[in-house]
């Protein structure tokens, strides 16, 4: 299977025929929800897999880029934050953070303010590693919208700040976002 509905609007996949979801009744808000979970899993999974002509997937599991992606975004991170952040448990994240240690991409020094604690940083080669990973996905995008024709390419792009917004909305839990 492709993936590919036969038309606009049609579902397919793990998601079709299913009951509604929890806490929404069987409405429109009901099968757009379905849909964008569809696509944006179908959009994971067919990035992790098609990323592995330009960046060999061996040399950075997801889990680790994301782990590198957190330490990108607040350096000098303890173990325990960064669980929190990824929402893993911290023996995983220590685990991780062992192999990015061996493979040199991050480093650990004993934190200033508690001297049993150890802060997590990114190092030149962690950093590079990322970079790698995330210029393959940009080609790979950008290959991928210049095919798109112009109005789906704009729909697309005009639709990332409402993306982003909801990207936020997942990970806070709170508070209205946008």
């Amino acid at each position: 299977m492709t993936g590919c509905s036969p038309e606009p609007g049609v579902a397919e996949g793990p998601t079709a025929g299913l009951p509604p979801t929890a806490g929404y009744a069987a409405t429109g808000l009901d099968q757009d929800v379905r849909r964008l979970t569809e696509v944006v899993t179908r959009l994971r999974r067919v990035l992790r897999t098609s990323i592995r002509t330009d960046y060999s997937w061996e040399s950075l599991p997801m889990a680790q880029v994301e782990l590198l992606q957190c330490l990108a975004e607040k350096d000098a991170t303890r173990v325990g934050e960064l669980a929190g952040r990824l929402r893993l448990a911290p023996n995983s994240v220590s685990t991780l953070v062992q192999q990015l240690a061996d493979a040199g991409y991050l480093h650990r020094e004993r934190d200033p303010a508690d001297r049993r604690a150890a802060l997590l940083r990114l190092t030149p080669a962690g950093a590079a590693a990322l970079s790698g990973w995330q210029r393959a996905h940009e080609r790979r995008l950008g290959a991928a919208l210049a095919r798109l024709v112009e109005a789906d390419r704009s729909a697309i792009l005009t639709a990332l700040p409402a993306l982003s917004n909801l990207v936020e909305a997942l990970g806070d839990r709170g508070e209205p976002v946008g």
